[in-house]
C-alpha cells in the first residue's frame, strides 16, 4: 500500500511540476491559474525588496505572466503574527479591488518574518528560498505554485491561505479533483503520527456515514485541536487507526470563500488596531466546529510571548466566527515537509531520499560543478560555480556562491552568498552567509558564522550572561576573548534586554567579499582550535540583525546576477561543443 502510494505521490507532483513550467513565462488563461497571487511582508523594507524579486523573476520569465503579484507589509509597530498579516492583506485587496474581489481565486503565501532558525534566507526571505530543481532554478514561490497548480480551475472565488517554509505533496484518485467550492473554511487535513499532532493542528472529524479508505475523502470537522498533547487527542477522539496503526489528521493550508473572507474583514474592524499577535491557524480554526468552545481563548500555553489583550481579542474572534463551517479535505496518500531550519534544511536537501525522488531533487541545480562527487557524497550545489578541484563533502549545501581552487568544505555545511578564495578548507557543521551592507554611505561586506545547530533565538536579559550563549559549541564569553576582544566592549543592537547570537555584534565589516568569508573563517578557526585570533585595529562589528537592517539589496542581487550570466554563459558554451562533437 505505502509503495502504491509512492508511485502515486512521485508521478503526480511531476504532473504538476510539469503543467507549472508550461505556464511559467507564458500569458495565463481564465481559470487556468489564480487572479492574484499576495505574498505578506513583515515591513516596508522587506516589501520593497520582495518586489524587486518578483519584478526580476518576471523579467526571466520564472513565473506566470498576465496575472497580478502583490507584497503586502504588516503596519508598523508591534508584531500581529499570520492571522494580522491575513486580515490586513484582506483589508489591502478590498481596498483595491472592491466588490471585484467577489469574483477573484488569491493565494495568500505569508512569508513575513527573519527566518532566525534559517538565516540563509533572512535577508532576501524564506519564499525566495532556492531549491535543487527546475531551469529556471525553483524557489520556494515556483514550487507553491507548482503544488498548487490544480486549485484554482477547481474552486469558487476565495482565497487559499499557506505558509512559505513547508512543501505538501499529495495525489488524488484518477479523474478526481481537490474542490473548494463550500461556503466557510475547508482546510487540506493530512495523516500524521501522533507525535507530529503535539507541534500542528489536529482536526477532529465529525463521524463518516459510510466510512472508506480512499486517496481522498471530503469530511466535516467537529473541533480544532492547536498543538495538543496525546492525551487531549485520544479525549477528543482526534486519533484514528488504519491498518493497526495510530494516527491523526494535521493541518497545512485553508481556503476560504470570498463571504466568509468579508466576515474576517468585519472582524478586523471589531478588533483594530492589532496589538497583539494573532495566529490563522490557532485562533481562526479553533472557533469553528460544531463542538467549538470559548476555552480555547483564555489558553496561552503555546504562545510564544503573552501578550496583554490577546485573550479578549481571541474571544472576539470566536463570538464572530462561531458557527462557520469548517469542512477538511483528507489527502491520505500525501505528505507534509518543513524546511524551516538549518536541520530540515539540510537533511531534506541532501539526506532524505524520500522528498529527493518524490520531487526529482537534484545533487546539482542550475550550476557549474562536477556532479559525479555530489551524488556519491549526496551534497548539493544551487546557482554556483564551483572549480572542478572544489570538494563538497557529504550532508552540505551551497548555494549562491563561487568557490575557487582547491577550496574543501566540511561535513553538513551551508554555504550561502560567499566568494571563497583558493585552497580554503570550510569546517564541518558550520554555517557560513555573505551579505553586502549598507553602512556610513559605503558599500561594505559581512560574513556571518554559526553552528549549523547554534539557536539564534536563544537571548539572555544582560550582555553580563552572554556566557549563556553558545557559537560554535564554545561559550559566546570564551569566543569573545579568543577573538582579543574586550568582553565590556561587545554590542548588542536592538533591544539591550534580549541579548542573543541574533544581536550579537561579533562579525567584521570588510570592504570586499572575498576578504569578508577569510576574516569570519579564522574566527571560526580560532574557536575550532582553541589559539587566539586578532582583527584589524577598529575593526567594525555588526550582528545579524544590524547587517539585516542595513543590507544593500541591489548588490546581493547583483552578485546573484553575474552568477547567473557566468552559469548560462558556460552551460551555452558546453552544449555547443557537445553538439559539435555530436
Amino acid at each position: 500500500m505505502a509503495e502504491r502510494g509512492n508511485v502515486h505521490l512521485q508521478k503526480s507532483t511531476k504532473e504538476k511540476i510539469k503543467k507549472f513550467n508550461q505556464l511559467r513565462g507564458k500569458e495565463v488563461q481564465t481559470n487556468e491559474f489564480w487572479d492574484l497571487v499576495v505574498i505578506t511582508a513583515v515591513d516596508e523594507d522587506q516589501r520593497s525588496a520582495y518586489e524587486i524579486q518578483i519584478t526580476e523573476k518576471l523579467e526571466r520569465k520564472e513565473l506566470p505572466l498576465g496575472i497580478s503579484y502583490h507584497v503586502f507589509a504588516d503596519p508598523p509597530g508591534c508584531k500581529i503574527g499570520n492571522g494580522g498579516s491575513t486580515l490586513h492583506s484582506l483589508q489591502f485587496l478590498h481596498n483595491k479591488y472592491g466588490k471585484s474581489l467577489s469574483g477573484f481565486k488569491v493565494i495568500l503565501i505569508h512569508a513575513g518574518g527573519f527566518s532566525q532558525r534559517l538565516p540563509n534566507a533572512s535577508a532576501l526571505g524564506k519564499i525566495f528560498t532556492a531549491l535543487p530543481l527546475g531551469k529556471p532554478l525553483y524557489q520556494m514561490l515556483e514550487l507553491k505554485l507548482a503544488m498548487y497548480v490544480d486549485f484554482p480551475s477547481h474552486m469558487k472565488p476565495g482565497i487559499l491561505v499557506t505558509c512559505a517554509d513547508d512543501i505538501e505533496l499529495y495525489s488524488v484518485p484518477d479523474q478526481e479533483n481537490v474542490v473548494f467550492d463550500k461556503s466557510g473554511f475547508t482546510a487540506l487535513a493530512h495523516p500524521s503520527p501522533l507525535s507530529v499532532g503535539t507541534t500542528h493542528g489536529v482536526f477532529v472529524l465529525e463521524p463518516a456515514e459510510t466510512p472508506s479508505i480512499c486517496d481522498m475523502e471530503y469530511r466535516n470537522c467537529s473541533k480544532f485541536l492547536h498543538k495538543p498533547n496525546i492525551e487531549k487527542m485520544r479525549i477528543c477522539n482526534a486519533v484514528c487507526k488504519r491498518e493497526g496503526e495510530e494516527f491523526v489528521y494535521t493541518d497545512s493550508t485553508y481556503y476560504v470563500d470570498y463571504g466568509t473572507a468579508m466576515t474576517l474583514l468585519t472582524l478586523l474592524s471589531e478588533i483594530s488596531p492589532l496589538t497583539c499577535e494573532i495566529d490563522a491557524y490557532g485562533d481562526f480554526l479553533q472557533a469553528l466546529g460544531r463542538n467549538a468552545t470559548v476555552d480555547y481563548t483564555e489558553n496561552t500555553a503555546n504562545v510564544t510571548k503573552k501578550e496583554k489583550g490577546l485573550v479578549e481579542i481571541r474571544r472576539k474572534i470566536f463570538r464572530r466566527l462561531k458557527g462557520t463551517a469548517l469542512n477538511v479535505i483528507l489527502l491520505n496518500n500525501s505528505k507534509f515537509y518543513h524546511v524551516g531550519t538549518t536541520e530540515e534544511y539540510l537533511f531534506h536537501f541532501t539526506a532524505d531520499p524520500c522528498l529527493r525522488e518524490e520531487l526529482g531533487l537534484l545533487s546539482a541545480a542550475f550550476s557549474v560543478c562536477d556532479l559525479e562527487p555530489l551524488e556519491e557524497t549526496r551534497a548539493c550545489v544551487m546557482h554556483s560555480i564551483l572549480h572542478p578541484t572544489v570538494t563538497v563533502s557529504q550532508g552540505s549545501v551551497v548555494e549562491y556562491s563561487r568557490l575557487d581552487t582547491k577550496v574543501k568544505v566540511g561535513t553538513r555545511s551551508i554555504i550561502s552568498g560567499c566568494w571563497i578564495g583558493t585552497d580554503i578548507m570550510v569546517p564541518s557543521d558550520t554555517f557560513m552567509h555573505s551579505l553586502s551592507v549598507n553602512l556610513d554611505g559605503k558599500t561594505g561586506f559581512v560574513t556571518v558564522v554559526f553552528g549549523i545547530q547554534d539557536d539564534l533565538k536563544r537571548n539572555v536579559s544582560s550582555p553580563a550572561d552572554m556566557k549563556a550563549l553558545s557559537l560554535c559549541k564554545v561559550n559566546l564569553e570564551d569566543c569573545v576573548k579568543l577573538w582579543g576582544l574586550c568582553l565590556e566592549r561587545i554590542r548588542f543592537s536592538g533591544d539591550a534586554s534580549m541579548c542573543s547570537l541574533w544581536n550579537a555584534c561579533i562579525f567584521p565589516l570588510c570592504s570586499d567579499l572575498k576578504g569578508s568569508f577569510v576574516m569570519s573563517l579564522g574566527m571560526v578557526k580560532a574557536l575550532e582550535s582553541g589559539t587566539k585570533f586578532t582583527l584589524p585595529n577598529n575593526t567594525t562589528l555588526t550582528s545579524l540583525q544590524e547587517t539585516l537592517q542595513n543590507k544593500n539589496l541591489e548588490e546581493m542581487l547583483k552578485f546573484r546576477k553575474e552568477l547567473y550570466e557566468d552559469i548560462l554563459r558556460v552551460n551555452l558554451r558546453n552544449s555547443v561543443t557537445t553538439n559539435f562533437i555530436a
